[in-house]
Order: C-alpha cells, then sequence, then structure tokens
C-alpha cells in the first residue's frame, strides 16, 4: 500500500532466540521516507473522518471496518516478521490506534494484554507500527525485559483520571532496572509477546506519539464467545486446520468504528 523500505528484513535466529527470552524485539523497518509521509497523511485523514468527540483511543476494531487499514496490517513484510515467530498457519484479530497528541497526560499503566483476552492458549504477537518517531520524550511504549515469563502478575484496580486502563501493576512486583524504552522511527516496527509488561507515560513533548497495533494469533489460539461474542478473525497466512473462531470478510470500504469490541456487521452497511 505504501512504499516498502529497501532495509526491510526477516528476524534473525539471534532475534527469535530475543523475542524468547526478553518478550520481545526491535526495531524493524517496513515504510520508506516515503512511504512514512503516505501513512502520516493517512493517519491524519483517518483523524478528521471521525465522527466529533469519539476518542479514537476508544475505538478497535479497525481492521474489519477500513480496508486501508486491513492492507497495512498484510504488508508483505509485517507478515514475514509475525510468521517467523508464529509460524506458517496464522490470522489476524485485533488492530487498533494509540495516539497521544503533544502535551498530553493520559497514561497507560503497566499490564499484561494477555490478562484482558479471553484466548487459550496465549501465544499472541502484537505488532506496534510508529506513525511518528517515537521516544522516552513522546511517550514511547515501555516494556519490563523477561516479565513475560512470569506467573500472572496482581493486577489492582486505581482509577486515576490520566489512566486510560483501569487496572495496573506496582512497581514493586519487578525489576524497574529492566525497563526498556521502545524508541522507533515513524515507519518502524517493534514486536512483543501478550505475556510482556507494558505501558506508556504521558506525552509531554511538543511532538505527536502514534503506534498502530495489530494483533496475530497462530490458528490453534481459540477465544472464549461466551466472554467475548464479538470476536473474529482474518486469515493472514497459511491454512486454518482448527477451524475454533468465527472469521470476518474482508472489509470492501472505509468505516469509521466509533467504540470498541464491535461486530464486523456493523460495518458492512457502510461499505
Amino acid at each position: 500500500m505504501f512504499e516498502i523500505n529497501e532495509n526491510a528484513r526477516r528476524i534473525s535466529q539471534e532475534e527469535k532466540h530475543q523475542y524468547l527470552s526478553q518478550g520481545f524485539i526491535k526495531p524493524f523497518p517496513v515504510f520508506s521516507d516515503s512511504g512514512v509521509k503516505d501513512l502520516q497523511a493517512w493517519f491524519k485523514n483517518i483523524i478528521h473522518k471521525l465522527p466529533k468527540g469519539i476518542d479514537i483511543n476508544k475505538t478497535n476494531m479497525w481492521h474489519k471496518a477500513s480496508k486501508s487499514f486491513y492492507d497495512i496490517c498484510h504488508t508483505s513484510v509485517i507478515l514475514d516478521c509475525v510468521e517467523d515467530l508464529l509460524g506458517k498457519n496464522f490470522y489476524l484479530w485485533g488492530g487498533q490506534f494509540f495516539y497521544k497528541e503533544k502535551k498530553n497526560e493520559s497514561i497507560v499503566p503497566w499490564h499484561q494484554d494477555a490478562q484482558y483476552w479471553p484466548l487459550e492458549p496465549s501465544k499472541s504477537v502484537t505488532v506496534w507500527l510508529a506513525v511518528y518517531d517515537t521516544d522516552e520524550t513522546n511517550a514511547a511504549m515501555k516494556v519490563v525485559s523477561g516479565s513475560h515469563k512470569e506467573a500472572a502478575y496482581n493486577h489492582k484496580v486505581n482509577n486515576d483520571d490520566r489512566f486510560i486502563l483501569n487496572q495496573e501493576v506496582s512497581e514493586d512486583q519487578f525489576d524497574i532496572n529492566k525497563i526498556v524504552y521502545m524508541n522507533l522511527r515513524a515507519g518502524e516496527m517493534s514486536l512483543h509477546t501478550d505475556a510482556l509488561l507494558h505501558g506508556s507515560d504521558g506525552n509531554h513533548s511538543d511532538r505527536p506519539r502514534c503506534g498502530i497495533t495489530m494483533r496475530f494469533s497462530p490458528t490453534e489460539v481459540k477465544a472464549d464467545l461466551n466472554v467475548w461474542p464479538s470476536f473474529s478473525m482474518q486469515m493472514s497466512r497459511g491454512q486454518d486446520e482448527f477451524n475454533h473462531n468465527p472469521i470476518a470478510p474482508t472489509p470492501r470500504g472505509e468505516a469509521v468504528p466509533t467504540k470498541g469490541m464491535q461486530f464486523f456487521s456493523d460495518f458492512e452497511k457502510e461499505w
């Protein structure tokens, strides 16, 4: 969809070992300078299409609504890296934006994604694609290296108005010396496992920060539809040899999600 970076590559054996031991790998070039400009223009158009009063951070399932978002998720470079971690048979089930404007005080507290997702077994990979340069000064995602190898952490309710999530893992539960900031250039991506502790600080800079997240799982992973009735997936590569989950169609147009966890049928009338 956008021009690919000439330095795009597969994941090395050393990086696969790092993913297993530390729970994340970065950075991986995806789009060229020209591709980044097109990506940023596309994102600004998305923001303008949102109905007034809708916070893009409170929406998700963009891959089921928007053909262009779906196409970004299925960029060959991205799928190559996901395949290197998950094997040849995997599907896409989540896609959203994490956007912090300049001088934005919102915080994502320390948490593990897997505790929110009724998926078994826990084997999902998240791709985090940078729309803009992101570092410690403008709220880059931060992770706790190796935290995915521990048992589930104790998440406690915290209703701090700045928090995007209302549960957090307190810092006395892990070694703060293992915190790593996921600094990325625009057009680069990182990949991390669903059990990795992560979060982000407020954006105190004069620069915007936005990441596009894409969630992939091998086909053996099954959703509990009693807990998550709107769950559906789109095959990305290979074959679905298990048939555990409902299948969502490829979007045919450019619908806009207005809330979280919508059914794919919510978007079809807008295509």
